[in-house]
């Protein structure tokens, strides 16, 4: 089944969690995605690789999961005639992504300025820190680093004393998927133009756009937010809340969603005309909240969300993964998908999260082993003989 990138190529350069990422996102739309490795393989390839309980068959699940749909090519950019033959692919593709550091591609002679040389239609993305200027471009970062310097970390946690980074790591996440925005704009504008260009993301920047309406309102204000746990900075009740075998979330955001709560638990302390209203319930916050959590533990999470559900009310299980993965919902959308090895074996992991209601294959081909694909994409797209591709393998310039 043809899919929504069918017929676009990429080389990919990246490496650890946030361009990888991308580079997903691109391979499961259907980009031939070429994964150009120097010949000892990429970080990622090692983390986890050795973990009898996170690896598959030598497999580490960062590298299993993130470089799914892809092809890999074993290419030593540092000597001239790999430099050579990555500029001779550039003129077969559509878009160059990596995630190195300010200034590494210049170096390495792969930034846009050097590769539209050789085929002016390129498209190259980067996912750095801080971007490509600026007084802190050179800076290292990580995923942490991202969060904290962008204000996130700030607001979350249970209090002002004990800041915490999301769980999830958007900082290398946001990278990944602001990229491949990026990227599918400047494919979209060259259908115009004709040209290539480049698309420079900074995760401090990803980082700043995300904290949006919170922004605007520290600008009105001059205050600074800080962490107020699960709690909402307007809406109660809005928290996470203990039955008697876990925990749940309610959140009531309209006056309605209170008043169908009202019938859900038995609580004369709530007929009080004031909560009838937004002001009122914020006013009495804690008394809300810790009679909800008493009256809530007499009872089981199912229990009380078949209640809650039944009047509309806006909840949810506090879910483990193994909770998570499998619920009924995220199962129907397919949002659990088999993870394959080369050598046929098998896991599981998240699913493309893109819905069409076309090109919408869900086929994932194996994570590639090293170098699996470079006589392939070398007599393909560059039409090299088998002797050439051999000494060149003799020579250590590709593997």
């Amino acid at each position: 089944m043809k899919q929504a990138l069918t017929g676009v190529r990429v080389l990919d350069l990246t490496h650890m969690l946030s361009g990888p990422y991308g580079s997903m996102i691109l391979a499961d739309l259907g980009a031939e995605t070429i994964k150009v490795e120097p010949c000892h393989g990429e970080g990622t390839r090692k983390l986890l690789a050795t973990d009898p309980k996170n690896s598959l068959d030598g497999m580490g699940a960062y590298y299993i999961t993130l470089n799914r749909n892809k092809k890999s090519v074993a290419v030593d950019l540092k000597t001239e005639q790999g430099l050579g033959l990555f500029k001779d692919l550039v003129k077969n593709v559509d878009i160059v992504i990596s995630n190195f550091g300010a200034g590494v591609p210049e170096r390495l002679g792969i930034d846009y300025a050097s590769l539209a040389e050789v085929n002016p239609r390129i498209i190259t993305c980067t996912v750095s820190g801080f971007g490509s200027d600026g007084p802190g471009s050179k800076r290292p970062a990580f995923d942490q680093v991202a969060q904290a310097m962008g204000g996130g970390m700030s607001i979350t946690g249970p209090d002002p004393q004990n800041m915490v980074r999301a769980g999830i790591p958007i900082g290398d996440l946001g990278g990944g998927m602001f990229g491949v925005m990026g990227i599918l704009a400047a494919l979209y504008e060259r259908e115009g133009s004709g040209v290539g260009q480049h698309v420079d993301i900074s995760m401090l920047d990803c980082q700043i756009s995300m904290l949006n309406y919170m922004a605007t309102m520290h600008f009105l204000s001059g205050e600074d937010p800080y962490p107020i746990g699960n709690s909402h900075f307007v809406h109660v009740p809005y928290n996470t809340f203990t039955c008697s075998d876990g925990c749940i979330v309610i959140a009531v955001i309209t006056d309605n969603f209170w008043a169908n709560l009202k019938q859900v638990v038995s609580c004369p302390e709530f007929d009080n005309a004031k909560y009838d209203t937004q002001p009122g319930r914020w006013q009495d916050k804690e008394l809300i909240n810790n009679s909800l959590n008493r009256i809530l533990s007499e009872n089981t999470c199912r229990y009380w969300l078949t209640e809650l559900e039944a009047r509309r009310i806006p909840c949810a299980p506090v879910n483990s993964l193994s909770q998570a993965l499998a619920d009924t919902q995220v199962l129907h959308r397919e949002m659990v998908v088999d993870l394959k090895h080369p050598n046929g074996n098998m896991t599981k992991g998240p699913g493309n999260p893109i819905k069409l209601s076309r090109s919408c294959d869900q086929d994932f081909t194996p994570a590639p082993t090293l170098g699996q694909h470079t006589d392939e994409v070398m007599t393909q797209l560059l039409n090299l003989s088998v002797e050439q591709i051999e000494q060149m393998k003799e020579q250590g310039i590709i593997k």
